[in-house]
């Protein structure tokens, strides 16, 4: 599958970041169809290639318009493309219309029909138990790509700066949230206040993430101009965690003009 199979069409200028590619949108639109057309080439590239294709998807109002265009694309066989997601929170339902399930049952899997989506039980009675079974999940096919976004705490997923690190044995973990972190989900508007906000959750570790054989990194809005920033110009650090994605060659990070407006 070839980096730039879709990529940078629509893209106002792009350039690199250490190993990181970055392409920067006029708009978030311009950006989520870009973003569709290459997720779409590359499923179909992997199905044709090997009969199959596996893929991991974030949440997010980020993620919105990019999940609704991919889901309106034509051309992938569905019935052969087994999903999973990076996080969710521990203690919450499936049900629950802040959980991650909900919001991939809703705008991915009810639309697109895939072989399985392979979601993470955050009311499992062991917590621990859960982990292992995801785990060996992901661990039974090799992923074809990641789609991810960066958090405002300059989190990948629920890996938080203060619980993040890049080198980890384990696929995925259960780790507590950060006020920020926590902040944004109730800013987004899934959760009423701070203290709603559950304290814990699952997440996907970032070596599993990076583990992908391509990965797409999507981040608009203005909110997202600060990690941005950090992770782009500042050092490769945990302190933001989505710096570490500058090491990886096999990553494309899709901007829009305001996510993209504090980088020199």
């Amino acid at each position: 599958m070839n980096k730039k199979d879709a990529l940078g069409r629509r893209a106002e200028r792009a350039f690199s970041a250490d190993a990181l590619t970055v392409c920067v949108y006029r708009t978030v639109e311009d950006l989520a169809e870009d973003a569709a057309d290459e997720v779409n080439a590359l499923l179909r590239s992997a199905i044709q290639e090997k009969g199959s294709a596996a893929v991991i998807l974030a949440t997010g109002n980020s993620q919105i318009q990019f999940l609704k265009k991919l889901a309106a694309r034509e051309g992938v066989d569905w019935s052969r493309v087994t999903l999973f997601h990076m996080d969710e929170y521990m203690g919450v339902n499936a049900q629950q219309k802040a959980s991650f399930r909900y919001y991939l049952r809703e705008r991915v899997e009810s639309l697109v029909k895939p072989k399985v989506f392979h979601y993470i039980r955050g009311e499992a009675d062991l917590p621990l138990d859960e982990c292992e079974r995801y785990a060996n999940l992901l661990k039974a096919q090799p992923i074809d790509l990641c789609c991810l976004g960066v958090g405002e705490n300059g989190h990948l997923a629920f890996n938080d700066p203060p619980v993040a690190r890049f080198e980890e044995k384990q696929l995925i973990k259960l780790v507590k949230l950060d006020d920020p972190c926590k902040m944004q989900q109730v800013k987004e508007g899934h959760w009423p206040s701070l203290e709603a906000v559950p304290p814990y959750a699952y997440t996907l570790t970032i070596p599993a993430l990076c583990s992908a054989r391509r990965m797409l990194c999507i981040a608009p809005e203005k909110r997202k101009a600060l990690p941005i920033k950090n992770a782009l110009e500042g050092p490769i650090t945990t302190d933001c965690p989505a710096s570490f994605l500058r090491r990886q060659a096999h990553c494309t990070l899709l901007l829009d003009d305001d996510s993209a407006s504090l980088l020199k």
